[in-house]
């Protein structure tokens, strides 16, 4: 079986986050002066062959946390989905 995961890897909240913040400052540059607290972070999609979801759910968790995220630094989620 073949599975898409979507990943989303941002900075942990108690962490600064430079890009957020130059981000932040160019929507007032641009007259978006009501979007504030910009976070910038990554996303990640692959592809896993597992022979179940839950496999697949390890293997993402794995990757996770073995390479795609720095846990000290971000946080991480990811949706799973079979595809044809």
């Amino acid at each position: 079986m073949k599975f898409k995961a979507e990943i989303d890897v941002m900075p942990l909240d108690a962490l600064l986050d430079p890009q957020g913040k130059a981000v932040t400052s160019s929507m007032k540059n641009i007259g978006l002066k009501a979007i504030t607290g910009v976070r910038v972070g990554r996303h990640v999609r692959l592809f896993v062959d597992a022979s179940n979801e839950v496999e697949a759910n390890q293997m993402v968790e794995n990757a996770c946390k073995k390479l795609l995220a720095n846990q000290i630094m971000e946080s991480y989620v990811f949706s799973i989905e079979e595809v044809a």
